[in-house]
């Protein structure tokens, strides 16, 4: 695989701040991508890097001041369940990839994002 850049995309963020520098509102787009030229709104975000050089993560969670629990909520059962699909894509390690989906649900049911399943037949 040919490793030379061949060409960049930037992905912008912009996080507004109140006077106690909480965020209040959260912006961003992705210049290649034609449906997100204009700046979109949300809640929440959550963005990390695994460094070259020294292999350890960094990370910037940031969510704005009207994010309401159950919203985080959602939001992490969601971010859950898609960092389990990339471990899987990403390794092919299918028992830890399936344990990982387990926890999900197990979040989703005491979270009440998804009804817990009884284990009975109908």
């Amino acid at each position: 695989m040919d490793k030379k850049v061949k060409k960049t995309s930037d992905i912008e963020v912009k996080v507004g701040l109140n006077e106690a520098n909480l965020p209040v509102k959260i912006e961003w787009r992705a210049a290649d991508n034609p449906d997100l030229k204009e700046f979109q709104e949300c809640k929440a975000m959550m963005l990390g890097f695994f460094a070259k050089e020294s292999l350890e993560t960094m990370k910037m969670d940031l969510w704005t001041t009207e994010m309401q629990v159950n919203e985080m909520d959602r939001f992490m059962f969601q971010s859950l369940r898609a960092m389990a699909d990339t471990y899987f894509r990403a390794t092919k390690n299918s028992e830890l990839a399936s344990d990982m989906q387990k926890f999900v649900q197990y979040f989703g049911e005491q979270t009440k994002i998804l009804v817990k399943d009884s284990g009975k037949g109908a």
